[in-house]
């Protein structure tokens, strides 16, 4: 979801003068958006190192559908009720509905209170859930769909503007009218997590192969530049032949003996943890399979960190570029997310904190329209935010011209325990330009144009920064 997950903006030019904000510099604006935020005084609430946009105000007017004088709808949610998966991603609904009661507890948006619709799309019902939302929200904010390719249509066709927690289809990567504080587009890869476990493991890197599946549109098109972004940082492939269903197998040892007959040293992974990929591990664990699992941050949960008791997947290192929760102690936004989510007893984990980190993006950039508070002011706005860390919740990133972040750390579980891994500082981010990997457009899996935008379900009714 994202390159940093599950497996992730208008088009056209801008008026004369202007140019697309979709280019690969960034510029230099204020960390938390393009309005300096700060506290009204010492006691003011904040959010790590970014001062609430949330509190008391006078906006007024209906501005927007889902806008009114006293409230802002926006939808958010995740794919929890998928049967295979009960549960799949279920950290990201659970986080905006802890920052919307902290955001309103605190007076709304301006005195405006947020409503939130919390949405399951099961993984199957994404455009049925998108058809609702154009009829009654502002915006779609932190939410993670796995197959949100199979709404975008319905998406754009309602001029839905989104800030999503993660991206997974590629013309929603690269889509107009998205922003997310974390991206992950098509053209770009971060590729931290291959050279750092080329530095810890040299010799392993001789024999890797992905764990692929039969959700070739969600999984496929992300091992595409995975695979070719870790033959950049010195990984040679050994095709083993293994895919596996998506929904389950009967038995897993036929794939486990393809893995042992091709002496595979690191299998890739970008399964979410479940019965599907623990029966996985379970089958090479017992045929005496014990490579190095790589695998990305949806499966950084209590869930997989939990199901290891026999130590099964103490080989496991997941890609992040975020600030470990175990690291709460030394980074105060880690702090406040765990203890927001957990007082309203939700679930908590990496994904959780990329959906509060989109969040806090929407927000701060809704307080600076104010009563102004349109789809397109946001849209102007979020196209100019091109430094973002969700008050230091992880590396830094730039929005505005969707590119992720060019830091990176490797966390490794130990029994049911995740720690940092790589660098061995903690809270510490390994950075390097050479990590954000420009991918051949041969695995962008879509046709992007001029301005890096999807061209798939782009048309001339799109909202377009300003």
């Amino acid at each position: 979801m994202t390159g940093t997950l599950v497996v992730a903006v208008a088009a056209v030019l801008l008026a004369a003068g202007c140019s697309s904000h979709r280019g690969t510099t960034s510029s230099s604006t204020n960390p938390g958006g393009t309005t300096a935020t700060t506290a009204s005084s010492a006691s003011a609430q904040t959010f790590g190192t970014l001062a609430s946009p949330c509190g008391p105000g006078n906006a007024s007017g209906a501005t927007d559908l889902g806008v009114t004088d006293s409230a802002i709808h926006i939808g958010y949610g995740d794919d929890r009720g998928f049967s295979q998966e009960p549960g799949l991603d279920q950290e990201m609904g659970d986080a905006v509905t802890a920052l919307i009661k902290w955001c309103n507890d605190q007076g709304g948006i301006l005195g405006r209170k947020i409503v939130g619709d919390d949405y399951d799309a099961a993984i199957t019902q994404v455009n049925t859930v998108m058809q609702q939302a154009c009829k009654t929200d502002f915006m779609m904010v932190g939410q993670g769909f796995a197959l949100d390719e199979a709404a975008e249509s319905t998406r754009l066709g309602c001029n839905l503007v989104t800030v999503p927690g993660f991206t997974v289809g590629p013309d929603v990567a690269n889509a107009p009218e998205m922003y997310q504080a974390v991206p992950n587009p098509v053209d770009y890869l971060p590729a931290s997590v291959y050279y750092e476990v080329a530095k810890l493991f040299p010799q392993a890197i001789s024999s890797f192969d992905v764990l692929h599946t039969t959700l070739a549109s969600a999984t496929e098109v992300s091992y595409a530049k995975d695979v070719q972004a870790a033959a950049a940082a010195g990984w040679k492939q050994t095709n083993c032949g293994v895919t596996i269903n998506y929904y389950g197998e009967p038995s897993y040892t036929p794939f486990a003996q393809k893995f042992q007959a091709c002496g595979v040293k690191i299998i890739y992974n970008n399964l979410g943890p479940g019965p599907v990929l623990f029966g996985m591990l379970q089958a090479n664990f017992s045929l005496g399979v014990k490579p190095i699992y790589v695998m990305e941050t949806n499966d950084y949960t209590s869930q997989m960190s939990s199901w290891n008791t026999n130590g099964i997947g103490n080989s496991i290192y997941v890609r992040d570029a975020f600030v470990p929760l175990e690291e709460a102690d030394i980074n105060p936004a880690v702090a406040k997310y765990l203890s927001l989510v957990k007082a309203t007893g939700g679930k908590v984990s990496q994904l959780g904190e990329q959906a509060a980190s989109s969040f806090l993006l929407w927000a701060t950039e809704a307080k600076a329209c104010g009563s102004n508070l349109t789809r397109q002011c946001m849209v102007n706005d979020l196209s100019k935010v091109h430094q973002w860390t969700g008050g230091g919740l992880h590396a830094q990133t730039d929005p505005g011209n969707n590119i992720g972040p060019s830091c990176g750390m490797l966390l490794k579980l130990t029994g049911t325990t995740f720690s940092q891994a790589y660098p061995a500082t903690r809270g510490q981010f390994d950075c390097n330009p050479e990590y954000q990997f420009k991918v051949p457009q041969s695995a962008w899996g879509t046709t992007l144009n001029s301005d890096r935008i999807a061209t798939k379900f782009l048309s001339a009714n799109v909202i377009k920064p300003q």
